[in-house]
């Protein structure tokens, strides 16, 4: 895993000291919780952040890379030209799930509650826009957990060095945990004051607070779409106020305002799938021939930014799930993943400007929002070419046809190349976009079933059992890789 500074690595330290009931430490607590080890905000937010972004986009550490090794492939932006055991056939080794579980609660999870506690009005250093700043992004990673996982401890999960401590916490229902992050997403636009004070170690919008209110809000509206199946009115009435009064709610305008890390050419801050695929010389991956078929059918220049031309100099993908005696015979005549993914520098995507506008898009075309949902959809793909450098190619609109829920959904799986983990979560919550039926060469584990969601950490099981039992049955009594989630339609 990298680190943006060799100084924060004292953080994962902290994360170790302070560590919640999640971990497989509780036995090994040896903290006075009256007198923490005191990191200023400044160091611990570039911490946290590096550290749930890596696990997010990529990670560099085999059989724990949640998107690359899981679900960009499950979602067919790519397939494997060997390993296919190592999740293209829908295979995940336990590290997938353990270590990612204990990197996203005690890397990130706990360094954004001390950012909060320690920014409060009666934190040691209060200042209201850490603390809004570490509502939003305590609220994104918390987002990422309950979506790979279903029910999960939250209101409890963070108390494992308060100072009546809780090592056994309970599970929340993933209804209670949207609420819970809608209603922090709100507060967190309310804490952030443009003109307030510094906020200093932000990777993310060095220090603009009006682009952190703007990031607090398109995420608000992300959560409010994805829950709209099961709580309608609840979400139409966060719409209609975030877009009724956008002096105070303000949103994403452009793509200045995507939430990305610049990552730096500079070792150790970047791309993890630079570190992967160039410095680690990984060259397991090829381009899905689903997204190159899509792609190719539309004449979506973003082809030539998503893959890399073959010798012939098309661009063209394999099936996934093929076993690695039929897969690696496409290693030299399947598009490989394009350049600009594979640059140092290339930036880690948490949401863009393109993703608010496609979700605009379907709220309106389900009733949860007013607007022109045509004028959201050709912003939304707008966005998307622009992100690229690209220009929309003539005769596109008239080629991708009429604006429907299910042309809105592809094009939100096109935009979202690169957000494999986002991307999975529409699709369980959908159906969308359609994906073609199983190369008959195909092996696949699971079931065939395409994964719904990830099992449960070892470490549950043996620290915190009475309550993981409780979460299982809110998922519906089956911790597997089958059961649907709360917002599955």
């Amino acid at each position: 895993m990298n680190y943006l500074n060799k100084k924060y690595t004292l953080l994962a330290l902290v994360g170790l000291l302070t560590s919640s009931a999640c971990t497989d430490e509780f036995d090994q607590m040896n903290v006075d919780p009256n007198n923490p080890t005191t990191i200023s905000a400044q160091y611990l937010l570039p911490y946290a952040t590096e550290r749930a972004v890596d696990r997010y986009w990529g990670g560099s550490t085999r059989f724990e890379r949640l998107n690359i090794d899981g679900m960009m492939l499950w979602m067919q932006y790519f397939t494997r030209n060997i390993y296919s055991n190592e999740g293209d056939n829908y295979g995940v080794s336990p590290a997938f799930y353990n270590n990612n579980w204990k990197a996203l609660f005690n890397d990130a999870l706990l360094n954004y509650q001390r950012i909060i506690t320690d920014s409060a009005p009666e934190g040691v250093s209060p200042n209201t826009n850490y603390e809004g700043v570490g509502l939003v992004m305590r609220a994104w990673t918390f987002s990422v957990i309950t979506d790979l996982w279903g029910a999960i401890p939250y209101a409890e999960a963070l108390k494992g060095a308060a100072a009546k401590p809780n090592y056994t916490p309970a599970y929340d229902s993933q209804e209670k945990v949207y609420e819970g992050m809608l209603n922090d997403l709100k507060l967190a636009n309310e804490k952030l004051t443009v003109g307030g004070p510094t906020v200093v170690g932000d990777i993310i919008y060095g220090g603009n607070v009006l682009k952190w209110k703007k990031f607090a809000n398109s995420l608000r509206v992300r959560l409010a779409n994805r829950q709209a199946a099961k709580k309608p009115a609840a979400s139409k009435a966060i719409l209609a106020e975030i877009l009724g009064d956008p002096a105070k709610y303000p949103l994403m305008t452009s793509n200045d305002d995507n939430a990305i890390i610049r990552h730096t050419a500079t070792l150790p801050s970047n791309n993890e799938w630079h570190q992967v695929m160039i410095r680690d010389g990984r060259t397991d991956w090829n381009i899905s021939s689903t997204l190159a078929y899509k792609l190719n059918a539309l004449g979506d220049t973003r082809i030539t930014v998503f893959a890399a031309p073959t010798k012939d100099g098309k661009y063209v993908g394999h099936p996934n799930g093929l076993p690695d005696a039929i897969a690696t015979t496409y290693l030299s005549s399947s598009s490989g993943i394009g350049a600009y993914f594979l640059r140092p520098e290339t930036p880690s995507v948490l949401m863009t400007f393109a993703e608010l506008n496609l979700s605009l898009a379907e709220a309106v075309l389900d009733g949860d929002a007013t607007g022109d949902a045509k004028t959201y959809f050709e912003r939304g793909i707008t966005a998307s070419f622009d992100q690229y450098g690209l220009k929309v190619p003539a005769g596109y609109f008239e080629k991708v046809g009429a604006v429907t829920r299910e042309k809105v959904l592809e094009q939100k799986w096109i935009a979202r190349y690169g957000q494999g983990i986002a991307a999975w979560t529409e699709y369980r919550r959908t159906g969308l976009p359609l994906l073609p039926a199983k190369d008959p060469r195909a092996v696949f584990e699971n079931d065939g079933v395409l994964p719904t969601r990830l099992p449960y950490p070892a470490t549950e099981y043996s620290l915190n059992r009475a309550n993981l039992d409780k979460g299982i049955t809110l998922n519906g009594g089956k911790d597997d890789m089958k059961a649907k989630l709360w917002w599955a339609e």
